[in-house]
């Protein structure tokens, strides 16, 4: 896995690979920037998978697939991109060589809004669904406080606390690190 940060908002994109497959995986777009797409060619991103569709997670999905690179996304967030390839449901699983990655649908931040977590290896893909300190933001369109939280409950539910969680911005944690508060973020309602 490699991760780049790129764009006003610090986006996360991490690129995975696999040493049974010659193609990568791109997780979130948000960037066209010419030297990012140059890299993502020269890794063989064959398909990106959208975390949800907000502006900063979807801005390279025109250019991406200009190149020929699939576009996954969740049926809900479907319509906020231009252009997509396929859509993703709960549990359903991507193969990448060796590599299965379940999708994990987890609404609240948007209604569309997913998590991946490779099968096999504590490391969970949040997008904007879980930072370090709480959830992702729920006052834009298609946020729902209520929602996030029950997907939270669900992820808590599902995860060993020693799971690595990579949001779509900033700073790493874990689900250990998170599980304790959440009656916190209950009560605060962000």
């Amino acid at each position: 896995m490699e991760q780049f940060v790129v764009g006003s908002l610090e986006n996360n994109l991490y690129v995975l690979t696999t040493p049974s497959s010659d193609e990568a995986l791109l997780i979130d777009a948000t960037s066209d920037e010419q030297s990012l797409l140059d890299e993502f060619t020269r890794r063989n991103v064959t398909r990106v998978v959208i975390t949800h569709g907000h502006h900063d997670h979807i801005g390279g999905v025109g250019a991406l697939r200009s190149r020929g690179v699939k576009v996954l996304v969740s049926e809900p967030d479907a319509p906020l991109l231009d252009g997509y390839d396929a859509t993703l449901v709960d549990n359903e699983l991507i193969r990448l060589g060796s590599l299965a990655l379940r999708i994990v649908a987890t609404p609240g931040h948007t209604p569309g809004s997913l998590c991946i977590s490779p099968e096999g290896i504590k490391v969970l893909f949040t997008g904007d669904t879980l930072f370090p300190g709480g959830p992702g933001a729920t006052q834009f369109p298609g946020g729902d406080f209520p929602t996030i939280i029950s997907s939270l409950r669900r992820i808590f539910a599902t995860c060993d606390d020693d799971t690595l969680v990579l949001p779509g911005h900033g700073a790493s944690t874990t689900i250990g690190a998170e599980v304790g508060s959440l009656d916190d973020w209950v009560e605060r309602g962000w």
